[in-house]
């Protein structure tokens, strides 16, 4: 048996899951998509797949090795892979997609991990739940956003529940669903540090985050909107964050993090960024 797990968001990256953008396409699934749409036209495969490319290889310099999921012609948006699995500290939780034009993704995850010989520690069936609003902060702590678009109450609190009997403390969070999911306006980028759109998100959230020892970085409304919080943390001080994020980009650099910053904004202009692209399989904790 494979045994991926993953008990922070900030431990080292070993194994992530990728979708190659064979068929993706802009569709009206999100506010950020359809503001896009709204502009006409649809991205060039090529530019796609180069961008992807370049993803695959910020991944592959910090060290991790990419498996790759097939994609499948009437899954656009499969290239997203967190929100379809999130991997826990027991292992993979299957999760229940809200958008119609995503539910058929589970079935092919399915296959995947049983072709790797991963068994999912949990399947989630109490209303919907998607990988983009679960951030496991560190071993035990954890949370879960429910803006009742992608995931809602009764998903969000049945993963809870299964954290916390685990003796975990897990947050679960409201938040507008025009951000989509809760990684559009939350990433954290390394131990204890946080990118958040502070214009949005409510103090007493961050006043939480706060006494756990969580600090964030601001980034305004407009670039959260283009994806800006949605980066991902490679581990080691280490981060990737696409290319477009310039001034957040600068002040990550200024923390003393290594920016690996791939252009992406054939993506972000579909709702999905480094974070929404990448499924972690595997972390490596660093022992105290």
């Amino acid at each position: 048996m494979t045994a991926w797990t993953v008990a922070s968001e900030t431990g080292r990256l070993t194994d992530v899951l990728v979708c190659a953008p064979d068929h993706y396409r802009w569709i009206p699934a999100n506010a950020i998509a359809r503001r896009t749409l709204a502009g006409g036209g649809q991205p060039d495969l090529q530019g796609l797949q180069a961008q992807h490319r370049g993803l695959v290889a910020a991944l592959e310099q910090g060290g991790a090795r990419v498996h790759h999921l097939p994609p499948q012609p009437h899954l656009p948006y499969m290239a997203y892979t967190r929100d379809s699995v999130v991997v826990t500290h027991r292992g993979p939780v299957l999760c229940q997609l809200e958008r119609p034009q995503r539910r058929g993704e589970y079935a092919h995850l399915i296959d995947w991990h049983e072709a790797q010989g991963s068994r999912f520690w949990r399947k989630s069936s109490a209303g919907t739940l998607e990988g983009g609003d679960v951030h496991i902060l560190r071993p035990g702590l954890a949370v879960i956003g429910a803006s009742g678009g992608r995931t809602d109450l009764a998903g969000a609190e049945q993963l809870a529940g299964w954290l916390r009997d685990e003796g975990w403390e897990v947050r679960v969070q409201g938040f507008d669903e025009h951000f989509l999911h809760l990684d559009v306006l939350f990433c954290l980028a390394a131990p204890g540090l946080a990118v958040a759109c502070l214009d949005v998100l409510p103090e007493e959230f961050v006043a939480w985050l706060r006494e756990r020892g969580v600090r964030c970085l601001p980034v305004p409304y407009r670039e959260a909107m283009r994806l800006g919080c949605n980066l991902l943390s490679l581990g080691g001080d280490r981060v990737i964050s696409a290319a477009e994020s310039r001034d957040l980009n600068a002040a990550l650099r200024a923390e003393g993090l290594t920016v690996l910053d791939p252009p992406l904004s054939l993506f972000t202009a579909g709702g999905g960024g480094p974070h929404c692209l990448t499924c972690p399989l595997g972390r490596a904790e660093d022992t105290p």
